[in-house]
């Protein structure tokens, strides 16, 4: 695997302790009812035989569900971006950070898993429960049609196609590289975020060359930062491996 410039070291230079806001109090939260009415109808929509869901970013991972089998899959009209701004988790309201979603245009290659044989329903607000939690994030979930070296077929995405407030479409890297540099949350650090996904990426033989321009220029903008603490015993090895 080729070498990342953005090396567990400058990550955990990132890394600060955040308290957990909560939520802001901005978007209409999901109740159980919601989330068992969105399972139903996605289950509905979904196609015959078992329930495969689409990984581009953190569900590669940390998928925290069981899966039965793996591929990698591409995505065609869609391709990763650091679009969604995010005031807790992974930022603050002091830092804000972004998040990845996919947006239109190109192509994505990630990892499609397929989930146990088991009611979709269940299954699917299962993923729900851990994906969103607001309303206005529902038309940001959908089935996707991807491509596999087995053929074609349609997986379950999340944070796909993203707009209206709460997003930063069309960044230039730079810009997003300053920020992922910055911002952290009670969940960890943009730049950690960035980090788990290319390298788990090329793990799968997947090579972004956006996301892997990215990493160049966060680890830059970290070493602009903290360069007074590289080289100087900083960060603690036991801070390193907390991110791997």
């Amino acid at each position: 695997m080729r070498r990342m410039s953005l090396t567990p070291e400058l990550v955990a230079l990132c890394h600060r302790e955040e308290a957990d806001p909560g939520p802001s109090g901005e978007w209409t939260q999901l109740n159980d009812d919601d989330f068992r009415t969105l399972a139903l109808r996605l289950s509905a929509e979904a196609d015959e035989g078992p329930l495969w869901v689409f990984a581009y970013g953190s569900l590669i991972w940390k998928p925290a569900f069981e899966s039965v089998e793996q591929r990698r899959a591409s995505a065609y009209g869609w391709h990763r971006s650091f679009c969604l701004d995010l005031v807790r988790w992974r930022g603050s309201a002091e830092q804000p950070g972004l998040m990845m979603a996919l947006e239109r245009g190109g192509r994505c290659d990630g990892v499609i898993y397929r989930l146990p044989e088991g009611e979709k329903p269940a299954q699917i607000e299962r993923l729900l429960r851990r994906e969103i939690d607001d309303h206005e994030a529902v038309s940001a979930v959908r089935w996707v049609p991807v491509r596999t070296m087995q053929g074609s077929l349609r997986a379950l995405g999340f944070w796909v196609g993203v707009s209206g407030r709460g997003t930063s479409l069309g960044q230039p890297l730079e810009k997003v590289a300053w920020v992922l540099a910055r911002a952290c949350g009670h969940v960890g650090s943009g730049a950690e975020y960035l980090h788990n996904t290319v390298s788990h990426l090329e793990t799968f033989g997947i090579h972004d060359r956006n996301l892997w321009r990215l990493q160049e220029l966060v680890a830059d903008e970290i070493r602009s930062i903290h360069g007074h603490r590289i080289g100087s015993g900083e960060p603690s090895e036991t801070t390193v491996a907390a991110i791997i």
